[in-house]
């Protein structure tokens, strides 16, 4: 038995907390003090459910593009940060390809070590692609969306990422809800009121909040906006100084906190597998990426550094930032990293501290960097591991 003097309580507060753990589950839990003497008795820190990545590409020097041995070293490097669930973000391709790294990833989804599989792409505005390579970029069409779909591999996505704007999207929207996938509208263009159609037709998060699509503009408030006034919508943030300001930060939990609540911010690393890894280049689906003092850029073809190419963040850091340098609460910059991105997916056993659950613990000291990390019920040997108990330079 565990008890904490500070935890993360399932209704989004920080509080004295026990819980009885048994077989890598939460047997029992409860506010106050516990039925019997706790094994372990936690004075200082606060205890939280391991972090929920919904949105990561790699880490630790490996990318989920690159199989099953890549992804478990990914896995790896982020799980002992702190984040105990991840889906596998793959960027664009063809299908056919993107289908078939997806297919090299099942062992994993089905034991659990991956929660899922998120398409971010092929369905992406040219205009906004970031740094995904334009040829690989396609239409969400009623075929390629049923070529999707009917496919083996289509039973291991989670979450897909579109651009309403594009010819067949709001369909694919409509399909891809129903089949049970989140939608997430992101590298867009859209108008507010395309957004509007999109979320009518089953989007409900926003990919990467305002990288990658237009910003708010008096004439042409485009995708944000209806994103934020949505108050069904998930807002994706990468709070990582880089991709966002702190203002920013604090403008859009304040928007989500008038219209609906603060189970709406979700934060996402978009870690890239220059995350818990040294500077140097790296490989990012069909484009290479030059990391240099932590920020990932693509590197275009006379050798400079373009666009911001996802990051060097881990869901610890991305908490950390949020709460010292944007101001938000410690408990709810805290329920964006576990129950928020968890209701986001569809997942029920991790992201909250409840009986059933998935006994997946984060530690944190006063300055909100990791200390312990427990996964299905054991705690981590970071050290042995040879990864820090802190984030490293790279976070």
């Amino acid at each position: 038995m565990i008890l904490a003097e500070a935890a993360l309580t399932p209704e989004g507060a920080l509080g004295r907390y026990w819980l009885r753990l048994e077989q890598g589950r939460i047997l029992d839990a409860g506010h106050g003090h516990p039925p019997q003497t706790p094994d372990l008795h936690l004075t200082e820190g606060v205890l939280a459910p391991g972090f929920v990545d919904v949105h990561a590409h790699g880490g630790g020097g490996a990318a989920f593009t690159d199989g099953a041995a890549a992804a478990r070293q990914v896995l790896a490097a982020h799980r002992h940060r702190g984040t105990t669930t991840m889906l596998g973000s793959l960027v664009s391709a063809p299908l056919p390809e993107l289908l078939e790294q997806a297919e090299q990833l099942r062992a994993l989804v089905e034991t659990g070590d991956l929660a899922g599989i998120h398409l971010e792409g092929p369905w992406l505005s040219p205009d906004h692609r970031g740094a995904h390579e334009s040829s690989m970029l396609s239409d969400p069409t009623p075929e390629a969306v049923s070529a999707v779909l009917d496919h083996p591999a289509g039973q291991l996505l989670r979450y897909v990422t579109l651009a309403p704007e594009l010819p067949g999207a709001l369909e694919a929207a409509a399909r891809l809800r129903a089949a049970g996938l989140t939608v997430g509208v992101g590298h867009t263009g859209a108008s507010c009121a395309q957004t509007r159609e999109a979320i009518a037709a089953g989007a409900s998060a926003a990919t990467h909040l305002f990288n990658a699509m237009k910003g708010l503009h008096h004439r042409d408030p485009g995708a944000a906006l209806a994103l934020l006034e949505e108050p069904t919508s998930f807002l994706e943030l990468i709070s990582d100084g880089v991709h966002l300001d702190a203002e920013m930060i604090r403008f859009v939990w304040d928007s989500a906190r008038r219209n609906g609540g603060p189970q709406r911010p979700v934060l996402v690393s978009d870690a890239m597998p220059g995350a818990a890894a040294p500077d140097g280049r790296y490989r990012l689906g069909a484009v290479d990426v030059e990391v240099l003092g932590g920020v990932a850029r693509r590197v275009t073809s006379d050798g400079s550094l373009g666009a911001i190419a996802g990051s060097t963040l881990t869901l610890s850091a991305a908490v950390r930032e949020s709460i010292l340098r944007a101001g938000i609460e410690p408990a709810q910059a805290l329920m964006a990293a576990t129950a928020n991105p968890a209701a986001m997916i569809g997942l029920e056993n991790v992201g909250r501290l409840l009986p059933g659950g998935r006994a997946d613990l984060v530690l944190l000291d006063p300055e909100w960097q990791v200390r312990r990390v427990m996964y299905r019920g054991r705690w981590l040997d970071q050290r042995s591991s040879g990864a820090s108990q802190t984030d490293g330079p790279a976070d």
